[in-house]
C-alpha cells in the first residue's frame, strides 16, 4: 500500500531544498578553495556585464533581414577596443615618452648644475629665507665662518655642500652595489608586462565566452533555485542590476570624464607632464575616494613648483571636478539607487585591499553593491506588508453583505 501524497509531499520537497542547499555550499566551498584563481575569472565576468547593453543593442540589428549573432557583436567590440588600444598608443604614449624623457633631462640637468657656486648661491637664498623668519641657520661658508668665529651666534649650522656631496656619494655607490639587482627587477618587470597582457587576452576570451552563452547561464543558474523562491530570485537580480550597473558602468564613465577635464585643466593652467598625470588620473579614478586623492597628490605638487597661485588655482580645478562629479555626474550617470555610502565604500575598499591587494581594491565596490542590494532586499522582504485601507466601494459592499450573512 503507497503513502498518501500528502504525507509524501513535504519530504519531497524538503529533500530537493536540501540537495540545492548543498548544491550552493559546495560551489561556495569550491571559489573559496580557489580563490587565488579566481580572480581573472570574475574580471570576464565584469567585462561581460560592462558590455551587455551594447551587446544587445547590436543583436537587434537587421542585416540582409537577419538579426546579428552575438559572437558578431562581440567581435565588432573587441575590435573597437584594439582599435581605441591602437589609437590610445599613436596618439599619447608618445607624449608620454616625451615627458618622461623631460623628466630624465630636467634630473639631470638639476645634478649638473649642483656645481659648488650654484651650491653657495643656493645656501644662501635659503639662509636668508629662513633668516626673514627668525629661524637662525648657516648653511652657506660664510655663514659657517662667522658662526664659528662668534660664540652664541647661530643655534644650527648645516654643511650643505657636504651634506650633498655625501648623498651623490651613496646614491652612486648603493648603485653600483645593486646593478645586478637592477637588471634582475628590469627582467622582472619584462616578464611581469608579459604575463599581464596573456591575463588580458585571456580575460577577454574568457569574457566573449560569457556574453555568448549569457542566456544559458541564467538558465542554468534558474535551475539551482527551488520553482516556487524563482519570483523572489528576479527581483532580487533586477536589483542587484540596477544598483551594479550604475556602480560598474557608472564609474568607467565618470572615470573617462575625469580625466578629459583633468587634461583641460593641466594643459589650461600650463601645468608639465599635462598627459602623464591626466593618464594616471584616469586610472586611479578607478578606485573611488582613495584614489581621487593619491593621483590630486602629484598633479598639486607640480603645480605648486611652478608658483603657489597655480597651485591653488589647480586645486580648485579639481576641487571643483569633483563637486560636479558628487552632485551631477553620479545622480545622472549612477542614479540614486546604485549610490552607496562613502562609509561603506572606504570600508569596502579597506577590506578589498588587505584581502585581495589591487584587484581587492578594483572589485570592492562592486562587490559592496552586490551586498547592499542583497541586504535592502532581504530586509524588506522581512518586513510586514503594509495595511491597505478599504476603498469607498468596499466599505459599502462589505455593509450591505453583512446583513446577508
Amino acid at each position: 500500500m503507497s503513502p498518501p501524497v500528502e504525507a509524501t509531499a513535504p519530504d519531497e520537497r524538503r529533500k530537493r531544498l536540501l540537495l540545492l542547499a548543498g548544491l550552493w555550499v559546495a560551489l561556495a566551498v569550491t571559489l573559496f578553495a580557489l580563490r587565488s584563481v579566481v580572480m581573472p575569472f570574475a574580471g570576464a565576468a565584469l567585462i561581460a556585464y560592462l558590455v551587455q547593453p551594447l551587446v544587445a543593442r547590436i543583436t537587434r540589428l537587421e542585416v540582409a533581414g537577419r538579426y546579428v549573432p552575438r559572437w558578431v557583436a562581440i567581435l565588432l567590440i573587441y575590435a573597437g577596443f584594439f582599435l581605441a588600444v591602437y589609437l590610445f598608443f599613436v596618439a599619447l604614449v608618445p607624449q608620454l615618452y616625451r615627458e618622461v624623457v623631460r623628466i630624465s633631462r630636467e634630473m639631470a640637468g638639476f645634478a649638473s648644475a649642483l656645481t659648488p657656486e650654484h651650491v653657495q648661491g643656493l645656501a644662501q637664498r635659503a639662509e636668508g629665507w629662513l633668516n626673514t623668519y627668525g629661524i637662525p641657520v648657516a648653511l652657506s661658508d660664510r655663514a659657517m665662518e662667522g658662526a664659528a668665529g662668534s660664540a652664541g651666534g647661530f643655534s644650527l649650522a648645516l654643511d650643505l655642500e657636504q651634506m650633498l656631496t655625501d648623498a651623490v656619494a651613496r646614491v652612486t655607490s648603493l648603485v653600483k652595489e645593486n646593478l645586478a639587482d637592477i637588471v634582475n627587477v628590469s627582467r622582472r618587470i619584462v616578464t611581469e608586462v608579459l604575463a599581464g597582457v596573456f591575463m588580458l587576452f585571456f580575460i577577454l576570451m574568457v569574457a566573449a565566452f560569457f556574453s555568448i552563452d549569457a542566456q544559458a547561464i541564467r538558465r542554468y543558474f534558474g535551475t539551482l533555485i527551488p520553482a516556487e523562491l524563482l519570483p523572489d530570485a528576479k527581483t532580487l537580480v533586477a536589483r542587484i542590476d540596477k544598483s551594479l550597473s550604475g556602480v560598474v558602468r557608472g564609474q568607467v564613465t565618470i572615470c573617462l570624464v575625469n580625466g578629459g577635464l583633468t587634461l583641460v585643466g593641466l594643459l589650461l593652467f600650463g601645468v608639465k607632464f599635462a598627459f602623464l598625470l591626466a593618464t594616471i588620473a584616469t586610472l586611479f579614478s578607478l578606485i573611488p575616494i582613495f584614489g581621487t586623492i593619491i593621483s590630486s597628490v602629484p598633479i598639486v605638487l607640480i603645480a605648486l613648483a611652478d608658483g603657489f597661485q597655480k597651485g591653488v588655482a589647480l586645486l580648485l580645478w579639481i576641487i571643483g571636478i569633483h563637486a560636479l562629479e558628487a552632485y551631477f555626474l553620479n545622480p545622472k550617470i549612477m542614479g540614486e539607487a546604485a549610490r552607496i555610502h562613502p562609509v561603506v565604500v572606504a570600508f569596502s575598499l579597506i577590506a578589498g585591499e588587505k584581502l585581495f591587494g589591487l584587484w581587492g581594491a578594483l572589485f570592492a565596490v562592486p562587490v559592496a553593491s552586490i551586498a547592499v542590494a542583497c541586504f535592502d532586499f532581504a530586509r524588506l522582504k522581512a518586513q510586514p506588508p503594509p495595511l491597505v485601507a478599504a476603498t469607498p466601494q468596499q466599505a459599502v459592499a462589505s455593509t450591505d453583505a453583512a446583513p446577508a450573512a
